[in-house]
């Protein structure tokens, strides 16, 4: 019978020993276990690093870029001469708005691009063969495409809107049928306020053709109409004196650019002529000009005894057989 002693043991415990020891270190010593506990996971934190840099450098840029270009424009318009109209104001809003949209959506884009990226190449440092996803991404992303065309369509309008500034919010746009205030907007829809209070949610991709009364200037344009007993000539003078010395009033003075013009008849009706009168305003202020204008033209038709009907030209005759 084969015995062990002590130092047979020993020996044992140390050639194992040595075996476990030399074993670890051609584990260790091994490219691939190099490659994969040390290599792989540092690339893997490299870029993460890159992402979370290249992520907050791109938000900076674009949030510092913002910043300039809305503070750029105040300094001109302080040069320029005082800030406190309120078209000015409402102009500078929506350039404000417009450049604040646009600078969430420069820093979304940049965010989806960077850690896509990131989240490629960390998939190709697990071992993931990424050309496959690539490829049905592209095959998914059409898929998609196809089935939310509508959205695809209301997101590139709503950015060819901004990017062309045809409109912002406070600005008074005519749409699908539909005019009010622009309340806000996003890549996908636009809200409008009638003049009733209705709150409307337009789709930027549903938008064909869109009118603003709110650049640069508006017109207030005045149909009045009288009776063809009327004289033309008393009547074109008449309503051209009220319009120039009504402009001059509190109410409207400030929302008027140029003096009224008096174009005259233009148009003609079995019972009565129409009297066109225009007059340049501010953006968006026509209407309160022209309510203000009719009110003070009536006013003074009256006051001059213009004939304005056909009921007041049978009065006249009547006076006028009878001797009065």
């Amino acid at each position: 019978m084969e015995t062990y002693t002590a130092q047979d043991a020993t020996e044992k415990v140390s050639t194992d020993v040595d075996d476990a020891v030399n074993g670890v270190t051609t584990w260790w010593n091994d490219p691939a276990t190099h490659e994969m506990l040390v290599t792989r996971p540092l690339k893997i934190l490299l870029i993460l690093v890159i992402a979370i840099v290249l992520s907050r450098l791109a938000k900076r840029i674009i949030t510092r870029a913002t910043k300039r270009g809305i503070e750029s424009q105040k300094a001109i318009l302080e040069r320029s001469g005082p800030v406190d109209s309120p078209q000015i104001r409402t102009r500078e809003a929506r350039r404000q708005q417009r450049m604040k949209t646009l600078s969430n959506v420069g820093r979304s884009v940049a965010a989806i691009i960077i850690w896509t990226w990131a989240a490629l190449a960390i998939l190709d440092q697990l071992g993931v063969n990424v050309a496959p996803l690539i490829a049905s991404a592209g095959v998914v992303g059409v898929a998609i495409g196809f089935g939310a065309q509508s959205l695809v369509k209301d997101f590139f309008s709503g950015m060819f809107i901004l990017l062309e500034n045809q409109y912002g919010v406070g600005d008074t746009i005519e749409v699908n049928g539909v005019t009010g205030e622009v309340e806000d907007m996003t890549l996908r829809i636009t809200t409008l306020r009638d003049i009733d209070g209705a709150l409307w949610y337009i789709r930027n991709g549903d938008i064909d053709q869109v009118g603003n009364h709110s650049v640069r200037f508006s017109t207030a344009r005045l149909q009045i109409p009288v009776s063809l007993m009327a004289d033309p000539d008393k009547v074109s003078r008449v309503i051209e004196e009220s319009a120039r010395a009504a402009i001059k009033d509190p109410e409207i003075r400030d929302k008027v650019m140029a003096p009224p013009q008096m174009l005259g008849p233009s148009e003609f009706a079995p019972n009565y002529v129409s009297f066109r009168l225009t007059v340049k305003t501010f953006p968006g202020e026509q209407w309160a000009v022209a309510r203000h204008l009719n009110q003070r033209i009536l006013a003074d038709l009256h006051k001059q005894h213009v004939v304005l009907t056909p009921m007041d030209s049978v009065l006249v005759e009547h006076k006028e057989n009878h001797g009065h």
